[in-house]
């Protein structure tokens, strides 16, 4: 499909999830979750070591430590959002492979500098010592400078058109900028030890880890489909879907730092109670921040339900999430 043309209803199985086939469908016809899940994962986990598969000189431990950062598990839930949206048009599934790789080199990239000790300060990631306690400060800084750089020289290079390369290259710089994640990162070190109204964590949430949700969402259409006028109602639904999903994952992560144990979160929990860090959860309380999480998956749903069975992957990814929560969180 080139650029500009219209989202492709594909009703055979023949997607660009994975590049599945008949075998990602139930005998009902419907897309069978655990297997396209699973098969995209794969395929992003195999885009991310071809990637990132330079030789350190010996002298150095870059390559290495950004191999670790990426590497070492993580549930892929920004790369699938985007073979997801990729679902939309009828999008190579190698292409949708690498933007979703670029995209997690882009999450390790926050993470990694996240867990500086200038920043959070932690020393568990995926339940693995984190970039900095096992290679050191200076080379984590640099882990997380190389595969922001990695992940764009990714997206230039792909195998699309070079409008299509020039709007994901801007989609997701967006996504980090002081706009983006970074500028959400300054504000939540700024609202340390302060009391809060929720509207400005909402804020910051939408910045610092929403925006980086909004980026996967749009990338995968925007492999194929230009935002123009005659897409507009496309891209507003699945702006209004991320902006919930986004803030819902994140209500989420609150209500387990102060719930779950370490080897439930794969890092260290209670961080934000212990770093006065205001919450969702600490201003809402707990039930509250829960309901409001379910709420805002119901409201992404409701977003996608007018763009049909094209939409039906984004609407497992919330099926997903919310079957997550349900069994981490429960009621009290």
């Amino acid at each position: 499909m080139q650029a500009g043309s219209k989202p492709h209803d594909d009703r055979t199985g023949v997607s660009a999830i994975g590049g599945l086939g008949a075998q990602a469908r139930g005998a009902s016809g419907r897309l069978l979750p655990e297997i396209w899940m699973q098969d995209g994962a794969k395929g992003v986990e195999q885009a991310l070591a071809r990637l990132l598969c330079a030789e350190d000189d010996g002298e150095t431990e870059l390559m290495a430590a950004m191999r670790y950062a990426t590497l070492h598990g993580g549930k892929r839930t920004r790369a699938l959002l985007c073979l997801a949206a990729g679902a939309l048009a009828d999008t190579p599934a190698h292409v949708l492979e690498d933007v979703g790789a670029a995209i997690e080199m882009i999450h390790a990239c926050t993470l990694v500098h996240d867990d500086l000790p200038a920043m959070d300060n932690d020393v568990l990631r995926r339940g693995l010592p984190t970039v900095h306690v096992k290679f050191g400060e200076a080379t984590a800084i640099l882990v997380g400078d190389a595969l922001q750089a990695h992940a764009f020289l990714t997206l230039a290079s792909l195998d699309a058109p070079g409008d299509n390369r020039i709007a994901l290259v801007r989609e997701l710089a967006q996504a980090v900028s002081a706009e983006g994640a970074a500028g959400g990162q300054a504000k939540d070190l700024s609202l340390v030890g302060k009391h809060v109204e929720l509207d400005r964590i909402v804020a910051m949430h939408r910045m610092k880890s929403g925006a980086l949700v909004r980026a996967s969402v749009r990338m995968g259409a925007l492999c194929a489909i230009t935002e123009d006028a005659a897409h507009a109602a496309l891209y507003s639904a699945l702006d209004r879907y991320s902006a919930c999903f986004g803030l819902a994952l994140q209500v989420v992560d609150d209500i387990l730092d102060a719930t779950a144990d370490a080897a439930a979160l794969g890092k260290t929990p209670g961080k934000d109670a212990a770093a006065q860090k205001p919450t969702c959860a600490s201003i809402m309380g707990l039930q509250a921040a829960r309901q409001f999480a379910l709420d805002l998956l119901r409201d992404a749903g409701e977003a996608i339900a007018p763009l049909g069975p094209r939409a039906e992957p984004l609407a497992q990814m919330l099926q997903r999430a919310t079957a997550y929560l349900l069994k981490h969180a429960p009621c009290a």
